[in-house]
């Protein structure tokens, strides 16, 4: 028996090349939606986590600035508290220093010289005298110059000849009036000039001993 298909295939065949069109079109799309949700929900992951990340970073940061704070305050506490002890240091020192300045006084004024007037003030000394001669004026500077462990910069500022009258005579006697200026050293400047001076005897010491070789 023989079938003749008397309907239009050929609309037939294109309606159903349509069909399978926008059905492939359909499935692409979804493709294409979930690729595309896919890749969202990614990105949205990576900047969930690099929000977190830079939360972490700004709490860190946020620390460091406290801890920065506190090191800060903690130096200019440490700073304040070496001022206030070097000012104790200073003045407990500087309750000494008159009398190591009437010490040295006495050891380096050689004889034939009054001191009439003494001024202490700071690190500067003045002083003024009457001496019986002029090598006398230059023996004090020579030995405040070299010798003192506590005196530096013997400056003389002034010095003339006087007359006086002796006492219970009718004699008048040439004496010279002085001033002159010192300055006072620290105790650690002067324990460091009295440990070169040993030094320098040491050596000069033993340089004149005779070879006995």
């Amino acid at each position: 028996m023989i079938l003749i298909n008397l309907l239009p295939h050929r609309q037939v065949k294109r309606r159903q090349r349509r069909q399978l069109f926008f059905v492939l079109t359909f499935i692409a799309a979804m493709i294409g939606l979930l690729l595309v949700a896919m890749w969202y929900g990614w990105n949205q992951r990576l900047l969930t986590k690099q929000l977190e990340t830079n939360l972490l970073l700004q709490q860190g940061i946020t620390k460091l600035d406290e801890q920065i704070k506190d090191v800060v305050q903690l130096k200019s506490e440490i700073v304040a508290l070496k001022a206030r002890q070097k000012s104790v240091e200073d003045l407990q020192t500087d309750r000494n220093m008159p009398v190591h300045l009437l010490n040295e006084l006495v050891r380096q004024t050689p004889p034939g010289i009054f001191l009439k007037k003494m001024k202490y003030e700071g690190n500067m000394v003045m002083l003024e005298g009457i001496a019986q001669t002029n090598e006398r004026v230059s023996e004090l500077l020579r030995n405040t110059a070299n010798n003192s462990a506590w005196f530096e910069r013997p400056e003389l500022q002034e010095i003339k000849s006087v007359t006086t009258k002796l006492k219970d005579t009718a004699t008048d006697k040439r004496l010279f009036a002085f001033s002159m200026s010192l300055v006072l050293k620290r105790p650690v400047a002067a324990d460091a000039a009295a440990s070169a001076a040993s030094a320098a005897a040491t050596t000069s010491s033993s340089a004149s001993l005779p070879n006995v070789n």
